[in-house]
């Protein structure tokens, strides 16, 4: 069996690993000149799902780098737009499964130091390989035509595509994105040097800002261990695209309607007045932190949603993460979901390549449990964007009130927070799962 693979972002990559242990011929085509060619982004959170993912996709020595790379999840707070805080959320409540072993644990990882691990050890991934359509051939299998005039012939062609996926768009149209009514405005704040205008909660753990108004802000710290750039460049050679300076990703998430209709086209100053008069009301340290913030790192971004689809008949043409269900990042779920997805048709390809059943029975069972998963992880981010932007002030002055509560009563803040793990439980394909690295 030979599966092509579109995109090489975290999705992809982590199928092309998971299904190096299977026997199962893979080819990545990603339309990057190369790693690192283009900025990366910011630091991403693994929960559970995803920490499990890897660890069954990766060789052990790849996912023990992949841990002694990743800074800590840590707590999460909540605090007013004032800085008072209401409320912090102990990793034990959140994640109480992390005792069981790296594999349930949750991390803070860079993207272009992930990116490079997945990338280790393949040497079927394409550079410069713009995907432009596909067909089916004479067989019946699936032939991926690029930009460049290349052709390659598989029996299974994944669209890894992100958002803007041409697979999907031929693929299912109907799954287009819709507006998900929310723009993301990020930030990177480094902590190497002087820390003093960083809010002392802020630099650690995540952190939600809980303000009166259509806006809120989502800040979570990257603090790699010491070593952590010579502990990647020792496991897949130099990276120099790769930096492990510690940071605070800061996420200003608003309503469209409370910024410049051309936001998302801006420059990055002028987003940084855009910001400015949004948030004059806030306390002046998360001013001066959102102002001084790096401005090349500095953008906006109006955020799209997938449809949830009734099911469609299976072919030999299938999506994967952001090309089957976009989601805005709140909460962190899309990448987590994305590695999800890869190692569910890592198993069901592995059994199609065993002769154990169908190819297109093995896909068809891959997509229920993709839709199911990821549905409900787009109609988490949705949830999450309501309850931090959506609010009114008497909505918000009840939410800061049951905060508070929570703080001051231990037994209900375990009660009401202990079911943020309820998403990253193993499901029952993943409690049978075996590490590709014992298939073979």
């Amino acid at each position: 069996m030979k599966v092509i693979v579109i995109g090489g972002g975290i999705g992809g990559l982590t199928l092309a690993q998971g299904l190096r242990g299977t026997g199962v011929e893979v080819e990545v085509h990603e339309r990057d000149s190369a790693p690192g060619a283009r900025w990366e982004g910011y630091r991403i959170h693994i929960n559970p799902a995803g920490a499990r993912s890897l660890q069954t996709a990766l060789p052990p020595d790849l996912f023990d780098t992949f841990v002694a790379t990743s800074g800590r999840g840590g707590d999460f707070g909540f605090l007013t737009e004032q800085l008072a805080e209401l409320v912090v959320i102990e990793e034990s409540i959140m994640y109480p499964g992390r005792a069981a072993g790296p594999g349930e644990d949750h991390y803070a990882v860079d993207r272009a130091t992930l990116r490079r691990l997945l990338l280790a050890g393949l040497d079927e991934v394409r550079f410069g390989a713009e995907f432009v359509r596909y067909e089916h051939t004479d067989d019946g299998r699936v032939a991926a035509i690029f930009a460049d005039g290349h052709r390659t012939v598989g029996d299974l062609l994944v669209g890894a595509d992100g958002a803007s996926s041409r697979v999907r768009k031929q693929y299912l149209p109907q799954a287009t994105p819709v507006d998900a009514e929310v723009v993301g405005i990020a930030h990177k704040v480094f902590m190497d040097g002087d820390t003093d205008h960083i809010p002392p909660r802020l630099r650690t753990g995540m952190n939600a800002i809980v303000a009166n108004g259509p806006v809120g802000l989502f800040a979570s710290a990257y603090v790699p261990p010491a070593g952590a750039l010579a502990e990647l460049e020792a496991a897949v050679g130099t990276a120099p695209d790769v930096s492990d300076r510690p940071y605070v990703l800061c996420a200003l998430l608003a309503d469209p309607a409370a910024l410049p209709d051309d936001v998302t086209s801006l420059d990055s100053d002028a987003i940084r007045v855009a910001v400015d008069v949004l948030i004059s009301h806030w306390h002046p340290a998360l001013r001066r932190l959102l102002a001084e913030s790096e401005p090349a790192a500095r953008s906006a971004r109006r955020f799209t949603a997938s449809p949830a689809l009734p099911p469609w008949t299976p072919t030999n043409v299938t999506l994967l993460g952001d090309a089957a269900h976009t989601m805005p990042p709140i909460g962190g779920l899309g990448g987590n979901a994305a590695m999800r997805d890869a190692v569910l048709l890592t198993q069901q390809l592995g059994a199609a390549q065993d002769g154990r059943r169908p190819l297109l029975d093995a896909v068809a069972t891959y997509e229920e449990g993709m839709r199911e998963h990821g549905y409900a992880a787009v109609a988490e981010a949705l949830a999450g964007r309501k309850q931090l932007i959506g609010g009114n002030a008497i909505g918000t002055a009840a939410a800061r009130a049951f905060f508070r509560l929570c703080q001051a009563v231990p037994p209900l803040r375990r009660r009401s927070f202990g079911e943020w793990a309820a998403p990253t439980k193993p499901l029952s394909w993943e409690r049978r799962q075996t590490p590709v690295t014992q298939l073979t």
